[in-house]
């Protein structure tokens, strides 16, 4: 097994001193359809355990494993990341596989931010039931040199993988998108689900309204 395990007692130190002095930059991708709590948990707790400058979040353009009618355009999805990360600032909002268009493959994803930003060390922020699925990721081996896998623990899911992964706990939220998409679409609240921002935007907006599930 090639994990490393962070627990949320003990916050390393030693990242930053194995990085030759580079920026240490976690990248979040998803679709973020729409982001939540539970995202930006999860993000301070890889940036605060794992010492890093910043968390970049990535909307993907069209996910690789998910029809596009399932996800709502770009421009708002975008927007409300802005909205979600606006009052953090080491988060960031990064429009990478926004601005290529087409499908969002990771390992293309990695290759244009390497080319873009020689200074800085990457961290692929994942969630524990995702690492099982490595793979069959494309060019997963080229990936493992590219950047190092932040796996973030979920109950159920082992932590036993070939794959380098850095291990990183976080509370416990059961939150996602997809109920959160059927609480609008049935008329329930969202709040307390979502930022504040997010949940004035989507009613504004009236995402999620017309069972675009």
């Amino acid at each position: 097994m090639s994990s490393v395990v962070i627990s949320n007692q003990v916050k390393t130190k030693t990242l930053k001193s194995t990085a030759n002095n580079k920026k240490l930059v976690g990248l979040f991708g998803g679709t973020f359809n729409p982001p939540h709590l539970a995202h930006l948990v999860m993000a301070q707790q890889v940036l605060d355990q794992l010492s890093l400058d910043e968390i970049w979040f990535i909307p993907d353009n069209i996910p690789p494993h998910v029809d596009k009618k399932e996800t709502i355009e770009p421009l708002h999805r975008v927007e409300m990341v802005r909205l979600a990360i606006e009052d953090n600032p080491n988060f960031k909002l990064d429009l990478t596989e926004i601005n290529k268009g087409g499908i969002s493959y990771t390992y293309e994803t990695i290759k244009l931010l390497k080319k873009a930003n020689p200074d800085i060390d990457f961290y692929f922020i994942i969630g524990g039931d995702m690492v099982e699925y490595l793979p069959t990721w494309n060019h997963i081996n080229e990936l493992c040199q590219m950047v190092k896998f932040v796996g973030v623990c979920r109950p159920g899911y082992e932590k036993d993988t070939k794959y380098p992964v850095i291990w990183v706990n976080s509370p416990l939220m059961n939150i996602n998108s997809t109920d959160i998409r059927k609480k609008v679409n049935s008329g329930h609240t969202i709040k307390y689900l979502v930022p504040k921002k997010v949940e004035e935007y989507i009613k504004k907006e009236g995402l999620y309204s017309n069972g675009e599930l």
